[in-house]
């Protein structure tokens, strides 16, 4: 069975930096793309950071570059999103994600506040 756990969020200041971490089991992790959406209420999912399965390239919404980091890690079947120089807007509910033909996975989602 497929699972994807985030953890990581939280309540941080204005400028602060978080880490999130999505564990993921139940598939060969190395095989995939992953992603990290985020949501506010109201609003769609808006794609935040995906990173490649095999050259782990990166790629960013524009409202997150510079900012945001995604990485992974295979031997730990995790993916990571570095978040540095928050901003209110950044607050949302973070969602990792695998995606592939046949494929549609989300984890429960971690709740980051920006807030001072």
């Amino acid at each position: 069975q497929v699972q994807l756990v985030e953890s990581g969020g939280g309540l941080v200041q204005p400028g602060g930096s978080l880490r999130l971490s999505c564990a993921a089991s139940g598939f060969t992790f190395s095989n995939y793309a992953m992603r990290w959406y985020r949501q506010t209420p109201g609003k769609e999912r808006e794609l935040v950071a995906i990173i490649t399965s095999t050259t782990s390239s990166t790629n960013y919404a524009d409202s997150v570059k510079g900012r945001f980091t995604i990485s992974r890690d295979n031997a730990k079947n995790t993916v990571y999103l570095q978040m540095n120089s928050l901003k209110p807007e950044d607050t949302a509910v973070y969602y990792c994600n695998r995606r592939s033909p046949g494929y549609d996975d989300w984890g429960q989602g971690t709740q980051v506040t920006v807030s001072s």
